[in-house]
């Protein structure tokens, strides 16, 4: 049995005597290596060796995403320039960008862990892989283009954009993978739509998506629209890109690579630590990362932990989807609101497209909802006033039901609303 074999079956004990292992040799080299860590556990009067369990970490304090900004562009980086092969970074939220270093080691454990995603979700190597990621300084595609190769598959490096020639190339190659983000998903199957192209005629079979959520409905209409399996990914650029997390195509939770990464669930507001199944805000501690160690890394992303082994056998604690972001919520008429959770109840309407704006507006004292949502070309064509009327009453108040406020529904005819290749922009605040 391959090592990577024998961590996706480990016992709950293996694994955590693996996991304290080497959470002690990551303290002691982010508080030797790194300023800002040595800085930090010197101001809480902490050492390394205090922590002389995986419950202790609880005692070590956060680190957040304003830390990395404040500490651009190396400072936290724990090796020297000559030993950094590669690099890659995120928006930050000062204009300056979060880096990630690499060293050769630090590249290895990522090919090795999205290598294990792709195969925990169904790549072999007789697959071909199209890669529609950006080819960027974000990680996705580099990524995904890494793990695909080391399991042997054939990649084809389309990047994002250029759907007519996607489409091409998925048919004269016979792509069976698909790795892109949802909204690029469907802009995908829209495509197909217009130039007449049955997905059942492609060899397609699964689709790879990431980098932004995907409702179960989404996910249905991607599904469909393409011919395929679609499986979630999960990875942060702080924490070295894609390969944290995936699905396996039970869809039961994402299967964590917590060799690399230790996760806790926190209370966002009060910060105490979570039991596993509690809805909270994901934290991680990596556990191999030689460049950029990350100590309690609050990623602001709401999730819960899943133990115990799945229906494909592999043992490796899971999370759930991302419910939404601890920086993205609403308290709208005093109701807790993620804006990705007006996906599910919108796409339940089969009249509208999966395209829709969130704004966040103030009337008077009080904070209000407007969603521009797009109809499909169907209903656009034989819908009266009074059809668009009426449907627009049943999704306000089926919102109501089921999130428990109102909000302001306005339909928009189809393709007004922008596309992106990349991440999709939802939600617009005018507060």
């Amino acid at each position: 049995m391959s090592q990577g074999k024998a961590m996706e079956r480990m016992s709950r004990d293996e694994m955590s005597g693996l996991q304290a292992a080497r959470l002690q040799k990551t303290l002691a080299w982010a508080y030797d290596k790194v300023g800002f860590y040595g800085r930090l556990f010197d101001e809480h009067g902490l050492r390394p060796q205090d922590v002389k369990s995986l419950t202790d970490l609880a005692c070590l304090p956060f680190t957040r995403k304003s830390d990395l900004v404040a500490n651009y562009p190396d400072g936290m980086c724990a090796v020297k320039p000559a030993e950094i092969i590669r690099l890659h970074a995120s928006s930050g939220t000062t204009g300056k960008p979060i880096n990630t270093f690499y060293t050769r080691q630090d590249q290895a454990n990522w090919i090795e862990c999205i290598g294990r995603n792709l195969s925990m979700a169904g790549v072999t190597r007789s697959d071909v892989c199209q890669i529609a990621f950006k080819y960027t300084l974000f990680t996705g595609a580099f990524g995904h283009h890494l793990g695909a190769e080391s399991i042997g598959a054939m990649v084809i490096p389309t990047s994002s954009g250029q759907t007519e020639r996607q489409i091409m190339m998925m048919r004269d190659l016979r792509t069976t993978v698909f790795h892109c983000t949802p909204s690029y998903a469907i802009v995908v199957v829209e495509k197909l739509r217009e130039m007449g192209i049955d997905p059942h005629d492609l060899s397609l079979r699964l689709g790879i998506h990431g980098a932004e959520s995907m409702s179960e409905e989404m996910r249905q209409q991607i599904e469909a629209g393409l011919g395929v399996t679609a499986i979630r990914d999960y990875g942060l650029t702080e924490l070295g890109g894609p390969g944290v997390s995936i699905e396996c195509p039970a869809q039961a939770g994402y299967h964590l690579n917590e060799d690399h990464f230790f996760p806790e669930i926190i209370d966002p507001v009060s910060l105490e630590p979570l039991p596993h199944g509690e809805v909270g805000e994901l934290v991680f501690t990596t556990l191999q990362k030689e460049a950029t160690p990350l100590i309690r890394y609050r990623t602001r992303d709401i999730t819960y932990l899943i133990e115990g082994a799945c229906d494909c056998g592999w043992t490796l604690i899971r999370h759930g989807p991302i419910l939404g972001r601890s920086d993205d919520m609403l308290i709208i008429g005093g109701v807790n609101f993620f804006p990705s959770q007006l996906e599910s109840v919108i796409l339940g309407f089969e009249e509208v497209a999966p395209h829709y704006a969130v704004h966040v507006l103030k009337k008077g004292p009080l904070d209000a909802i407007r969603a521009e949502i797009e109809t499909q070309d169907e209903f656009q064509g034989q819908a009266g006033q009074d059809a668009v009327s009426n449907l627009t009453k049943r999704i306000e108040s089926r919102v109501k039901d089921i999130l428990g406020f109102r909000i302001e529904v306005s339909l928009v005819s189809p393709n007004s609303l922008t596309r992106s290749e990349g991440k999709t922009k939802r939600v617009f605040d005018h507060r």
